[in-house]
């Protein structure tokens, strides 16, 4: 599969516009990324460990809050958005599973309070997981079944964008694929997908588009070539 930066006139859900975040005043983790997401696409953020992936996504729904530059979601600053309201349409999937504590069915009323329980066993459906599931204790499910579990959540806020960071890192092979292949299903319905990911044959396998960072910036195209480029290298070894 071809691997393309996106334009930067291409249609956009979620845009980074020149964003830097720096803590403790003086170390910079990122500076000046340039970074759009595309509706129906899963755009997969790569790099190195400790090139600022997992904090560029943390801005993507006020988690964290740019010290220069500006995140747009349709268009509009989203520091001008009700951070709840931005959160719903911008969900966020992290590394590890967090389910909370009592039923599958208390977890996903978290997302939708006012659910029926056919509206929770559709949505565990469309994540692969069974309606019978509702009824589990979240704490008992397995890393695969927790994390399809935490999507179905995110899903029943009716988000458009889905900030996934790095979120098979804990699985095993099968259920890796299978979390890939639910990212690459919900892009078909619409919704934009930015995964985070330092895995090169991961990012070969889901990637619609790529943009990869190096030391908290935006590499250079020579950059990006030559780090694509040795993932495929190493799909071949």
């Amino acid at each position: 599969m071809g691997l393309t930066r996106i334009p930067a006139e291409s249609a956009e859900l979620l845009a980074f516009d020149g964003v830097s975040f720096v803590v403790d005043a003086e170390r910079e983790i990122l500076h000046e990324v340039n970074l759009s997401v595309a509706p129906a696409a899963v755009t997969v953020l790569a790099g190195p460990s400790g090139a600022g992936k997992s904090t560029l996504l943390r801005l993507g729904n006020r988690l964290d809050i740019p010290s220069a530059g500006s995140v747009r979601f349709r268009g509009e600053d989203s520091a001008a958005i009700d951070p709840r309201e931005l959160r719903r349409r911008v969900g966020m999937v992290f590394q590890k599973p967090v389910p909370f504590a009592g039923s599958v069915r208390a977890n996903l009323k978290v997302g939708a309070p006012l659910a029926g329980d056919e509206e929770l066993a559709g949505t565990l459906e469309r994540v692969g997981l069974e309606a019978s599931m509702l009824d589990r204790v979240a704490d008992d499910l397995s890393g695969g079944e927790s994390q399809r579990m935490c999507i179905a959540r995110t899903l029943l806020t009716q988000p458009e964008v889905i900030l996934m960071d790095e979120p098979t890192s804990a699985l095993d092979h099968e259920n890796r694929l299978g979390i890939e292949h639910l990212a690459k299903e919900l892009a078909q319905e619409g919704i934009g997908i930015l995964w985070v990911s330092h895995d090169l044959s991961q990012v070969r396998r889901i990637a619609d588009h790529a943009v990869v960072l190096i030391d908290g910036r935006n590499a250079s195209a020579a950059e990006t070539a030559a780090f694509l480029d040795q993932g495929m290298s190493e799909d071949k070894s």
